[in-house]
């Protein structure tokens, strides 16, 4: 009993130095502090690691042989002043990390404002939704809609630019100045939500699939439904 016990504290002691206290854990949480901000919804800590917000997309502005989007600049500036040095707290989904190795986050300032929400709410940012880090993405749509119906920030600016000719609408399936973000691997089916808040998912080969802008990926029709989207009707 006594060389069991002994063989049990040697292994709990090389389990505890093969762990790695503090690293981020899905569903859990770190304070930080924000010491540059990249993008619009890309920064740096000062521990130097990259963090990527869940759920949101700004307009590209340091995209290598990608030019500046509309409203690109305005959005980056926006999250500059909002959170360059400040410290923050970092909430996280079901995956901590992207393929990039950037930590993905929902951010908090110290004051309880929810920067990923702000940046969606205020017209500085579109939704993208990619499962499974999807906690948040009910009131990240609602934060869009009410963007988009009272022409905030890039939504605004798309309605002038991207539909002059005030007697064109668009489509159902069609959603204007969303730009698809880079598919998932393994996730060729897209997910958008319609001027009338409608879910519908499209499948690779569809009528309507190559003009599709994604707001979600999702792998099967399955999943696709049990996020509450839809076949298209035609």
């Amino acid at each position: 009993m006594k060389r069991m016990a002994i063989c049990l504290a040697l292994l709990a002691g090389l389990l505890g130095a093969c762990s790695t206290p503090g690293q981020p854990q899905a569903n859990g949480e770190m304070e930080a502090t924000v010491q540059r901000v990249v993008d619009g919804d890309t920064f740096e800590l000062s521990t130097g690691e990259k963090v990527r917000l869940i759920g949101v997309d700004t307009p590209e502005t340091v995209k290598p042989n990608h030019p500046v989007e509309p409203y690109g600049k305005e959005a980056s500036d926006f999250s500059k002043q909002l959170l360059t040095g400040q410290k923050v707290t970092l909430k996280f989904d079901v995956e901590p990390y992207d393929k990039y190795k950037r930590l993905l986050a929902y951010m908090y300032l110290q004051d309880g404002t929810f920067v990923n929400e702000k940046l969606v709410r205020e017209g500085y940012a579109r939704i993208m939704t990619i499962p499974p880090n999807v906690a948040q993405a009910d009131l990240f749509l609602q934060a869009e809609r009410e963007a988009r119906e009272n022409n905030r920030g890039l939504w605004g600016k798309s309605t002038q630019t991207q539909n002059p000719n005030p007697t064109k609408t668009p489509t159902s399936t069609e959603k204007p100045s969303a730009a698809d973000p880079s598919q998932p691997e393994g996730k060729p089916i897209k997910g958008n939500i319609n001027a009338k808040g409608e879910k519908i998912y499209h499948v690779p080969g569809s009528s309507s699939y190559e003009q599709t802008k994604a707001e979600m990926w999702f792998a099967t029709e399955e999943e696709a439904k049990a996020a509450g989207f839809r076949a298209p009707k035609r």
